[in-house]
């Protein structure tokens, strides 16, 4: 099975763009799939924290789907997009592209859904359309 083909994302600016380095290779010598997870995670803020005002927590990750491996020295691009807003919450897509050393090509290697909850400083949910000093 071959990893999808990249849209053309040239007109889409990425939340966060990554080298991957030998530190974060697994024991294949791929990236390592927390380590993707983590910048998931990362880009899917940078979205919600565009979209809400105040603090927000991760609170699911869904439809996490590994369509190729990364590799070390590929330029990964993380592109964010909401999906859903909720009362309390936001859901953002996550798109993973990346670009191969020596013009290689770039390919579509992670998708994933990130859930994110608007909390106030007592920690606790918090409507996204309400004031933080509630």
């Amino acid at each position: 099975m071959s990893a999808p083909e990249a849209p053309d994302s040239d007109r889409r600016l990425p939340a966060i763009r990554v080298i991957m380095m030998p530190k974060d290779t697994n024991a294949l010598g791929t990236i390592f799939g927390g380590i993707i997870l983590s910048y998931i995670d990362q880009a899917g803020a940078v979205e919600a924290y565009r979209q809400v005002a105040g603090r927000v927590v991760t609170v699911a990750m869904r439809e996490v789907v590994f369509h190729a491996p990364v590799l070390v020295g590929d330029l990964v691009s993380f592109f964010a997009e909401t999906l859903r807003r909720g009362r309390t919450s936001i859901t953002v897509k996550v798109t993973v592209e990346a670009e191969r050393a020596l013009g290689k090509g770039r390919i579509k290697v992670t998708e994933a859904e990130v859930v994110y909850v608007r909390v106030g400083q007592d920690s606790r949910p918090l409507a996204l359309d309400e004031s933080a000093a509630s």
